[in-house]
Order: C-alpha cells, then structure tokens, then sequence
C-alpha cells in the first residue's frame, strides 16, 4: 500500500506517514517548550497591560491638569455633589420631590378592584350575578 501511494504522489516525504496516519515522531522537548511559550506569552500580555495602565495614567494626569487649569469637575464629582445637594433640599423641606409610584401601589390596586366587584356582585340578585359572572 506504502509503495502504491508513493508512486501515486511521485515520492513519498517523512511527512507522508504522518499523514496517512501512522506513527509520528514526538519531540521529547515538547512539553517544555510549550510551556516556555505559554510563559513568555503571559509575560507579554502582563508588560503590555503594565503599558497601557502607564499611558493611562499619564493621560489622567494631563487631564486633571487641564480641569484644574479650566476649573471644570469631573463628571463623578458633579454627578455627587447634585445627589448630595438633592438629598440637603429634601431632608428639611415640606416640598421634598415626589416617587413616581409610591411603594405598596402597583398591583395592589387591581386587587383591591376585583375584591369591590365582587362585593358589589354579591348584593346583586341570582340573574344578574350570573350575567356579571359570565
């Protein structure tokens, strides 16, 4: 069979049995030089984010320079200081700001409806009950 396809593909390679399936040679050294490879791979992952936490760093820093220069705030700090002033107004006012659904409302209502129809259905007489009923 060997000698059929190597005279089909003009000669066969080293190559050749491995692809046909057979018997491949194992590296001894292969193991550890996948781990070397796994090792220096994270070794570049971890200096490559070491970088760009550098560079971001230093981006921060100019742009905190440019806020103190301007006197702008950042967007965390506005966003705080107007819950706190929020929450200042609402503590001694009689006019603190509403909740849209207050809690406790909801659902509760639609039950409370079903619960006064059926009392109103059961002062009604037999033929009406029935006609609501339906």
């Amino acid at each position: 069979m060997e000698f059929v396809m190597k005279q089909a593909l003009g000669g066969a390679t080293k190559d050749m049995g491995k692809m046909l399936g057979g018997d491949e040679e194992k590296d001894p050294d292969a193991a550890k030089k996948e781990e070397e490879r796994q090792e220096a791979l994270r070794q570049e992952e971890e200096e490559r984010k070491a970088k760009y936490a550098k560079m971001e760093a230093e981006r921060e820093a100019v742009r905190q320079g440019i806020r103190d220069k301007y006197g702008i705030k950042k967007k965390e700090e506005r966003e705080a200081e107007a819950q706190a002033a929020l929450e200042a107004n609402s503590e001694g006012s009689l006019t603190r700001p509403k909740k849209a659904i207050p809690p406790g409302c909801g659902d509760a209502a639609e039950e409370e409806d079903e619960s006064i129809l059926d009392t109103v259905i059961k002062y009604l007489p037999g033929p009406l009950q029935d006609i609501f009923k339906k």
